[in-house]
């Protein structure tokens, strides 16, 4: 079956490097950004510094809860970060580019396995609208976070 494929690109206030640490950062900088809506926990496992870092997060949508372990790859550190889900195979890839001075594009890129059935269905027709919200929320958290005095110690 056809791999399930979202992408959105969003502006975030703060120069790259600064955005990239933060979202490596899975002690003191990610769990900022995600918003809370969706993302009930974060729990750090093993590192919380980029790659090989293996983390616990519960997500809420659609009035279900869903428990995912996570590992954390640097195809390209600095710039690109992925997060592997072991059980379902989620991949989340957070790409960072400058765009001026003290701005940065971030794309968040996900894409997951459809199951089969009613409930792939399901999936391929409600995933894009809860994505879509999902990471919109977090680009104005993220630019939330940046905007505080909070962050200040990501670099800047």
């Amino acid at each position: 079956m056809k791999p399930l494929i979202f992408e959105i690109t969003g502006d975030i206030e703060a120069p790259a490097e600064t955005v990239y640490q933060i979202i490596a950062d899975y002690r003191d900088g990610h769990p900022h950004i995600v918003p809370k809506k969706y993302f009930k926990s974060l729990t750090v496992e093993q590192g919380g510094i980029g790659k090989g870092t293996i983390f616990v997060t519960e997500t809420e949508a659609f009035g279900r809860k869903q428990t995912m372990r996570m590992h954390v790859t640097e195809p390209s550190p600095g710039s690109v970060l992925v997060e592997t889900d072991y059980d379902s195979g989620i991949i989340t890839t957070f790409t960072v580019t400058p765009n001026g001075d003290n701005r940065s594009k971030l794309t968040l890129h996900t894409r997951a396995e459809a199951k089969p059935g009613l409930m792939g269905l399901l999936e391929r027709l409600l995933s894009p609208g809860l994505l879509r919200k999902m990471y919109l929320a977090e680009f104005e958290t993220f630019n939330q976070y940046v905007r505080s005095n909070q962050y200040r110690g990501h670099g800047n």
